[in-house]
């Protein structure tokens, strides 16, 4: 960098490469998420009455549907959302409880089968206290991990790689679906 690019705010001097990912910042700005001081639509329930193909849909099933989620933490990860606009697990009938529970793990199967996931973190938010962005919605995360995918990106970077896009991580594991 030079000295001019310095001396207009983009930084001081020191050793260290930085790699940027800006598009982070409209997410933690609340892009896309429902929050007590605006009107967005729960993203949720708007997905459910798009296609398949804008809407990121993998599968669709009676009451519930998998989506890729638009601020992954690793290629491949995929939210398993009830039709309905619940945000508690309690609050869910078990036919719903059962199929995002089903959904899941059909999930893994595939990730597997598309992938070669050798792991896989899965769970829910409750709450936003919880770290939900969309509290209000309950949505099961399903996030694939490999060997050594927790690399320094990650870790000092604080950068994931994505080595797809989410279009044509949705096509893959919607024709294995």
């Amino acid at each position: 960098m030079s000295d001019q690019e310095f001396s207009s705010g983009v930084g001081m001097p020191d050793r260290w490469e930085r790699l940027w990912a800006p598009h982070r910042m409209s997410y933690l700005s609340g892009e896309n998420r429902p929050l007590p001081n605006n009107s967005i639509e729960c993203p949720f329930c708007r997905i459910i009455g798009l296609n398949d193909e804008e809407g990121l849909i993998v599968a669709r099933g009676r009451e519930a549907y998998v989506v890729m989620n638009l601020y992954p933490y690793n290629a491949g990860h995929l939210l398993i959302c009830s039709n309905r606009h619940v945000g508690d697990l309690t609050d869910l009938t078990t036919s719903e409880r059962n199929e995002i529970s089903e959904l899941s793990a059909h999930a893994m199967k595939t990730i597997r089968a598309v992938s070669g996931a050798s792991g896989f973190n899965l769970g829910m938010n409750q709450g936003a206290v919880s770290g939900a962005g969309v509290a209000d919605h309950i949505h099961q995360h399903v996030i694939p991990r490999w060997s050594g995918d927790a690399n320094f990106m990650p870790l000092i970077g604080q950068t994931k790689v994505l080595p797809q896009l989410l279009s044509q991580t949705r096509a893959e594991l919607a024709a294995a679906w």
